[in-house]
């Protein structure tokens, strides 16, 4: 069997970057992409920080707030997704160039196999510069790659010597190259199995490769046996050409709670807008439709319902959630965030037109008015999608928000 080149390529503070590229006034300064701060008072989580952020101890999921407490000097923007998906067309254009097998794991980062194209393009040394040789050429951006016998490895060597790094774990010599590395880096292992392993008395991937299989799988079952393998540099699966994502959403954190309905359900229709454009987007539709609702409190609730069709516009997946939320009694408690995702997707085919008349469970006539069930909802998605293609994201659907009662106002 011949040794595999697996690569992984992985985008430097995507977000920030971008940010950074188009506004020549954030250079060399903490961007922190996210929420409002509203001056330390806001709501919500940052969603990527670039490396002058980071030095400051902001990192991603972190509350908005704590952010800018942190460093109120940053440039704080909003995430524009649309620009980021744009430019991630064009790293994954760069990538094709040096692998027909090419598995994307998220909008920033990627695998190649490249064990069928080295003899044409050089040696893991000379592939990995070519690869961020070309991207920062196509996109004015830094990448930091990793290159090793299995994926598992190669991703651990691409965040080694971040940003801009090229780490390479020559064939053979994986278990060497990983055992005095922290735990944390093993790919594979979360937060809570990190910490079971410290208890247990690892601290670094060679206490956990040196341990014996029996034992894992004794604490941690056949994950433990999973575990093992990785620490030894043994990961024996293969660079898939088809990312099989599982789900997808958007939600809005209020910079105040709300206890106005007509004003949430405003919200709503607002994220089933551009969550079903994103859906169209990527080319997906789901199944499954998912409430997201987190009460004063922090309370965190989900409610879903699960269609006979795959769906992916905006009528469909606004009436659906907010059935869904009149059908949740939050006992009088006001919102802090609402969301909706959509789960179980597939890609789009052209042979399929999801109608609300073809739901499993018939929704109660209350729950479309308002909702335009007679119009042709989706061609209608199709034209808006079209004009915003032609004349830019100005170009929006009609909607008139209720205002918030009692001073609410939304993030």
């Amino acid at each position: 069997m011949s040794v595999r080149t697996i690569v992984h390529v992985d985008m430097d503070a995507f977000y920030a970057s971008i940010e950074q590229l188009d506004f020549q006034e954030y250079r060399n300064r903490p961007v922190v992409v996210g929420a409002d701060p509203q001056r330390g008072k806001g709501r919500g989580v940052v969603s990527a920080a670039n490396y002058e952020a980071r030095a400051y101890g902001i990192h991603s999921a972190m509350p908005i707030s704590t952010a800018y407490r942190l460093c109120p000097s940053a440039v704080f923007v909003r995430p524009r997704m649309w620009r980021y998906m744009e430019v991630s067309e064009q790293v994954m254009r760069v990538l094709s160039e040096f692998s027909p097998v090419i598995e994307q794991v998220s909008i920033d980062e990627a695998f190649l196999d490249c064990t069928g194209t080295l003899n044409l393009i050089g040696p893991p040394p000379v592939l990995g510069r070519q690869i961020k040789e070309r991207i920062r050429e196509e996109t004015s951006l830094l990448a930091s790659v990793g290159i090793a016998t299995n994926k598992s490895v190669a991703k651990i060597a691409s965040d080694l010597q971040k940003p801009d790094g090229l780490v390479i774990c020559p064939p053979g010599e994986e278990t060497i190259f990983l055992s005095e590395l922290p735990l944390r880096s093993l790919w594979g292992a979360g937060k809570k199995t990190v910490e079971r392993l410290q208890e247990l008395g690892y601290t670094k991937i060679g206490d956990v490769a040196r341990c014996s299989s029996e034992k894992l799988v004794k604490e941690f079952g056949k994950v433990g046996l999973h575990l093992w393998g990785l620490a030894n540099g043994i990961d024996e699966r293969e660079v898939s050409t088809h990312w099989d994502r599982k789900s997808i959403s958007e939600e809005t954190t209020f910079e105040k709670d709300i206890d106005s309905d007509p004003y949430i359900e405003d919200v709503l229709f607002k994220i089933a807008d551009s969550l079903s454009r994103k859906m169209r987007s990527e080319g997906l539709k789901g199944r499954t439709i998912i409430l997201k609702i987190r009460l004063q409190g922090f309370q965190t609730f989900t409610r879903s319902r699960t269609l006979d069709c795959t769906v992916d516009d905006t009528d469909t997946i606004r009436t659906v959630s907010t059935a869904l939320y009149r059908g949740f009694n939050r006992k009088g408690k006001r919102v802090r965030l609402i969301g909706i995702g959509l789960s179980k997707l597939e890609a789009e085919t052209d042979d399929k037109m999801s109608q609300l008349e073809l739901f499993g469970t018939p929704l109660k006539r209350a729950d479309f008015e308002g909702s335009g069930r007679g119009r042709d909802t989706r061609r209608a998605d199709r034209i808006l999608d079209e004009m915003q293609r032609l004349y830019g994201r100005k170009v929006t659907r009609a909607a008139f928000l209720s205002r918030p009662t009692d001073g609410e106002e939304q993030a």
